[in-house]
């Protein structure tokens, strides 16, 4: 009964037919409302980890570094990831300004940053079947290659929904024509160049603003497709891309369809000019050093290449102009004097500061990027007898006196290995630690090293800056380590100022993008590292070199003082001078950069690079003194018996060790003040602590006089003017006899130059 009253009801079928149409809507509310928020949190998600796009540095990621000499003005380098010269919206060509937009975005300054119909149109033309056709507004494709260009080749919603949401952003920041002008100086135009003024220098060789029709329509195209629409590489894919950016700009009312057409009938005629593909504008030698040092890893700056190529910073150098071409032209006139295939390269530095002033890294930096300099691609050189030095640091810090007598004969046996000879086997007898550096003698040096120690040199030299590899063994002294000009030049700046070293430096500052100085080596700090007495010693000894000694070629004609020691090497394949004034402590190198053993031999010497670049650079009348100081407190009657240090010692030529005669006027004994004749490796080590072979090796050349230490009969005397056979004068005392003793090598006897003890 209840069933069938029920049944009979009106209206019943009616509301469960509602119910189940109810339920299912419900059903779609609720999973739409899901979806919807399902979308929203997910966007949301895509949200949270979004670049900095209120900061403006953001959408200037790529500007480049700027690299500027000691004046602040002269541009080195500019070192960017991109060839890009960023311009202002006056400086590019109305045609290239409305030309773009009519091209990609032809209702830019209508949106807000999201062209939703054109979003709209491409969906339509893409789902039926037409040519693909994106919808990016110029302020998202401008997002897309700057903040968000670590993502620009991820094809997802993600994406573009990261893209959308920061050019709404961008747009409540800036102004249209902001967006377009950041557009325009970023986007990729092909052939390496990013920007409208990088790509108009890049095919046109003239700046954006005098862009043609012709020329603002043929960069306009480029972007869609910057390989394949390159004039360059791809003229016809270009040529066609040109035509359509003039339909667009008829069509957009920016020109006439006469204008059109008429353009349409010339050809694309490219003026192109190829970019600095290093970014180094001037100087190469040094302004590549200066961006090794800045992105060396394990330097103290140790910038990444995305830190310095897109940084935006601006580097103030050392580098200063003056000294600089100073320091070419004298290096390009002994170049020329020596002839192919001879280089010059020499370093610079202000004893001051250890500001690098100069550097020539070799003759043509195209030709060889191995900067001789700085060994940077290659490795040093062997310094000959400029080494000596080191050893005469040494024994002054271990307080012995260069007025010492020490051993100069022709020849130093060493324990274990083969004799050490001075040059030509010659004989300077004994005479004072001073006047064998002024003659630099080979053998008087290895005395001296073994009786300071090979372990206190190689201390002295690394104090001073040598950071090369140094054997400890005797022929140290005489330069068998491979060094450069500007490890030398740091080491010799050391003694020009007094005693304090200071480590070579390019860089004087650095500024970020901002301007703020990030960098400040504008008050460097030295350290102490022997002292101001003993500097003014060691300059003694090396004016002695210019004034009477190896060196006379060096010696300036402005009435300078100046110090310097002069090096060669065994084979005279590596010519060295190294010297000092006041301003400057400058070291030369000169040879063959060829591989050692194809290397030809120096027929010229350094020292006359010195002379010449002090010459060109200070005045007669801006000439300066070196500083003054009391004498240091020597070690009283220093004495080493077992090294022949503090006593008079001479000993007759063994019967094979006889005069040296070669027909070569290269091994022959000087002939002028030019020639040093020191040298200094011999062979190589010959056994540890023992010192080089002989080899033929060689020492001081005889100089015109020995600064006048040799006394008290001392054989010390030396051949007037370098002539062998010459008679013996100037220098030699004692009751030296002179004007009819010969000798040839100075091997009469005893004495030296042909001159018999008093």
């Amino acid at each position: 009964m209840g069933s069938r009253a029920i049944k009979g009801r009106k209206g019943t079928k009616t509301k469960n037919k509602k119910a189940v149409v109810l339920g299912i809507l419900s059903v779609l509310v609720a999973c739409v409302a899901a979806g919807a928020f399902g979308v929203i949190t997910l966007c949301n998600s895509w949200l949270q980890d979004l670049p900095d796009y209120q900061n403006a540095d953001a959408y200037n990621s790529a500007q480049p570094t700027m690299v500027y000499a000691a004046d602040g003005t002269t541009l080195l380098a500019e070192f960017q990831l991109e060839n890009r010269d960023p311009v202002t919206l006056d400086q590019v060509s109305e045609y290239v300004l409305r030309g773009t937009v009519a091209t990609e975005d032809e209702r830019f300054y209508s949106h807000a940053g999201v062209d939703y119909l054109g979003v709209a149109r491409a969906l339509v033309n893409n789902l039926m079947g037409g040519a693909l056709e994106g919808a990016s507004t110029i302020t998202q494709q401008f997002v897309r290659n700057t903040i968000l260009s670590d993502e620009m080749r991820d094809i997802s919603f993600k994406r573009k929904i990261r893209e959308m949401y920061i050019s709404l952003k961008l747009e409540e920041q800036y102004e249209k024509d902001e967006i377009l002008l950041m557009y325009l100086n970023t986007i990729n135009y092909g052939s390496g160049a990013y920007g409208i003024e990088a790509a108009a220098e890049r095919y046109y060789s003239k700046d954006a603003k005098d862009l043609t029709l012709n020329e603002a329509a043929t960069l306009v195209g480029i972007p869609q497709s910057p390989t394949y629409n390159n004039p360059i590489d791809y003229p016809e894919n270009c040529l066609k891309r040109r035509n359509t950016v003039l339909d667009r700009m008829v069509s957009n009312g920016v020109i006439t369809k006469e204008e059109a057409d008429a353009v349409k009938a010339e050809p694309i005629e490219l003026n192109p000019s190829e970019p600095s593909m290093t970014g180094i504008l001037a100087y190469p030698y040094f302004t590549s050093y200066v961006r090794n040092q800045l992105t060396n890893p394990d330097g103290k700056y140790a910038y990444s290449t995305s830190e310095l190529f897109k940084g935006g910073l601006k580097v103030y150098t050392t580098l200063d102009i003056d000294a600089q071409k100073a320091a070419e032209e004298a290096a390009r006139a002994k170049e020329e004097e020596a002839g192919d295939p001879f280089e010059v390269s020499m370093a610079v530095v202000n004893p001051e500061n250890g500001y690098i002033d100069a550097m020539v890294g070799g003759h043509d930096y195209e030709t060889s990027q191995v900067n001789m300099a700085t060994g940077e691609g290659g490795s040093g050189r062997q310094a000959g007898s400029a080494f000596k030095l080191f050893t005469l640091m040494a024994a002054l810090k271990e307080g012995i006196d260069p007025d010492t007598l020490i051993d100069a004969g022709y020849k130093v046996e060493l324990v274990g290995g083969e004799p050490v000879y001075n040059v030509n086997k010659k004989d300077y007898g004994t005479r004072t630690i001073k006047s064998a550096f002024g003659v630099s003698s080979n053998t008087a040096f290895i005395r001296l090293l073994m009786s300071v120690g090979v372990d206190k040199v190689i201390e002295t030299a690394k104090s001073m800056g040598i950071t090369s590899d140094m054997p400890s063994v005797a022929g140290l002294t005489l330069g068998i380590a491979s060094v450069t000009p500007l490890e030398m030049a740091e080491a010799y700046a050391t003694v020009a100022n007094g005693g304090v070293h200071y480590e070579a430096e390019c860089i004087v500052k650095i500024e970020d993008r901002n301007g703020n100085v990030i960098v400040d080596n504008s008050e460097p700090q030295g350290e102490r590292v022997f002292s101001k007495e003993q500097a003014r010693a060691a300059i003694d000894c090396l004016e002695v070199v210019i004034d009477d000694g190896t060196g006379k070629a060096a010696r300036p004609a402005n009435g300078q003082e100046a110090g310097g020691k002069t090096g060669t090497t065994d084979d005279k394949k590596d010519s060295w001078f190294c010297g000092v004034t006041p301003q400057y402590s400058v070291a030369i190198w000169l040879g063959d950069r060829s591989d050692y053993s194809k290397a030809k031999r120096a027929p010229e010497t350094a020292a006359s690079v010195f002379a010449d670049f002090i010459d060109r650079m200070i005045p007669a009348n801006a000439t300066e003194k070196f500083f003054e100081a009391e004498k240091p407190d020597y070690k009283k009657d220093y004495r080493d018996e077992e090294n022949h240090i503090g006593g008079y010692y001479s000993r007759k030529k063994d019967k094979d060790d006889t005069a040296i005669t070669s027909k070569d006027p290269l091994d022959a004994a000087d002939t002028s003040d030019d020639d040093e004749g020191d040298d200094g490796e011999g062979s190589g080590p010959a056994s540890e602590g023992n010192g080089p072979n002989s080899g033929g090796s060689s020492g001081g050349d005889s100089p015109g006089s020995s600064g006048g230490d040799s006394s008290g009969g001392n054989t010390g005397g030396d051949s007037s003017g370098g002539n062998t056979g010459g008679d013996s004068s100037g220098g030699n005392t004692g009751g030296d006899s002179s004007g009819g003793n010969t000798g040839g090598d100075g091997s009469g006897g005893d004495g030296s130059g042909g001159s018999t003890e008093g």
